[in-house]
């Protein structure tokens, strides 16, 4: 178990939902994983991030899908790209299973 937080460390990380757009390979980085370019809104725009989600989910089948990230991190340097939120997801082992809205949502949408 982590360590214990307060709200006021909770209410610091920014959750919203949005909408994969875009998945392409990404040979270069050190363990499997894709490129994903995320739709957050109007207010938001358009993020990228590096997925290590290649072991349950092709490309094809995760355009479209609604998914959770956190956007207010700082900018990673991942190999030659740079990622810009942290896509959520239960982990074992190597597999992420990729936390979503149970309904389409707006994208944008925060989580609390």
């Amino acid at each position: 178990m982590s360590e214990t937080i307060n709200w006021a460390d909770f209410s610091k990380i920014d959750m919203r939902v949005g909408t994969i757009i875009e998945v392409l390979d990404f040979p270069e980085a050190r363990n499997p994983a894709y490129q994903v370019k995320i739709d957050f809104g109007a207010e938001i725009g358009i993020k990228k991030s590096s997925a290590q989600i290649t072991s349950l989910y092709e490309k094809e089948k995760l355009l479209g899908r609604q998914i959770i990230a956190v956007i207010n991190f700082p900018k990673k340097q991942i190999a030659s790209f740079m990622s810009e939120c942290l896509i959520l997801g239960a982990v074992e082992g190597k597999d992420v299973v990729l936390l979503q809205p149970e309904s389409s949502v707006t994208n944008g949408l925060k989580i609390s």
